[in-house]
């Protein structure tokens, strides 16, 4: 297992024909070599899973996975009201080309590509505690 820094850009759709590299998140899950989240190096270092959002003409957001309810989200403050929620989170395998839809607060879903999967500088492979 090691700590990979995933980032997602904004594909295509009806209001981003081309998709767009300035709408996106990038953020940090420990992934096995399946490339599916590893729940049990999340559970024993939650604060490593970090999310910045970046969203031309919005800036930009920090925060950080969370599993409530078993629904998993990025949150960017206390408390649910704006989270949003990650469609088929554990399900999914985060490598390149791949897609993954993610809920906006007010609803709104977006799709977004994985455009690169990379080694987290500094945290490379942890061993288990």
């Amino acid at each position: 297992m090691a700590w990979m820094r995933v980032r997602l850009e904004l594909a295509r759709g009806p209001s981003f024909p081309e998709g767009s590299h300035r709408h996106g998140y990038e953020f940090v899950l420990p992934l096995p070599p399946d490339g599916r989240l590893d729940r049990h190096a999340y559970g024993r270092a939650p604060e490593l899973c970090t999310v910045h959002r970046f969203w031309e003409g919005r800036g930009d957001f920090v925060g950080e996975l969370v599993h409530i309810n078993g629904t998993w989200a990025f949150s960017y403050a206390p408390g649910p009201a704006d989270d949003e929620p990650i469609v088929h989170f554990t399900h999914h395998a985060f490598r390149e080309g791949e897609y993954l839809s993610i809920r906006e607060p007010d609803g709104a879903e977006h799709t977004f590509q994985i455009v690169r999967v990379e080694p987290v500088p500094g945290l490379g492979k942890r061993r288990p505690a």
